[in-house]
């Protein structure tokens, strides 16, 4: 076991680089995907026997999981695009064990 004025320390080397979120993206794609398809639907008239709601959320079936899918891609993209951007660096790790609070038993 290591006293406190002398730490265990342990070097390594990492690589470090800024990963996107993927899921946020699929996110933000489903989003603006439905958007675009709520934009497309009110540029045309609805059919009466059908109605626009039922209409929307038909079509939005079709605009999310596209919207979902472009997010994923450019996720992915910019992942791929992080990958060669990454640094590698050489880390050190420390363990240092608590120092005893006042009025605590010590081993």
């Amino acid at each position: 076991m290591s006293t406190p004025d002398s730490p265990a320390s342990d070097r390594t080397t990492v690589t470090v680089r800024r990963a996107p979120k993927i899921p946020a993206f699929m996110v933000v794609g489903g989003l603006i995907g439905f958007l675009a398809t709520l934009v497309a639907t009110s540029l045309f008239p609805a059919d009466p026997l059908v109605g626009y709601a039922a209409l929307l959320g038909y079509f939005s079936l079709y605009g999310v999981t596209a919207g979902v899918l472009i997010g994923a891609i450019i996720g992915v993209v910019l992942d791929r695009r992080s990958q060669r951007q990454a640094r590698t660096v050489e880390a050190e790790r420390q363990v240092v064990d608590a120092a005893p609070i006042e009025g605590e038993l010590e081993d």
